[in-house]
């Protein structure tokens, strides 16, 4: 079993900051890549940021410059720095951890933590 838990969303202002964290545990015996997505409401859930097991990262072109996404050094627990927000920045982010089994990958996601921006 593999548990992904966000935490960090809430309500902010145009032009404000936020810091998600998401936090993968349990059977993983090797980690290859955690993202960020992003679900809007009536849309779909779309990429918004991804590092791999480099350490490189992959940012959406609506992020890029604003938003980064960084690890810590245990490879378990990605962040995502969220500068000057925008109203369609809203929407309800998602963590996803990409799983090594041998052969087999599997793709686990955490329940979400919802992102406001007032304008």
């Amino acid at each position: 079993q593999v548990q992904v838990v966000e935490s960090g969303g809430g309500l902010v202002e145009t032009g404000g900051s936020l810091r998600l964290s998401c936090a993968a545990s349990g059977r993983i015996p090797r980690l290859n890549a955690m993202g960020w997505y992003r679900q809007a409401p009536g849309k779909e859930r779309d990429l918004v940021a991804k590092i791999n097991l480099t350490g490189s990262p992959t940012y959406a072109d609506s992020v890029k410059g604003r938003f980064t996404i960084s690890r810590n050094k245990a490879w378990n627990t990605v962040y995502l720095q969220m500068n000057n927000l925008e109203s369609e920045d809203t929407g309800v982010y998602y963590c996803k951890a990409d799983v090594g089994f041998g052969v087999r990958t599997g793709e686990y996601w955490g329940k979400g933590t919802q992102v406001t921006v007032s304008s």
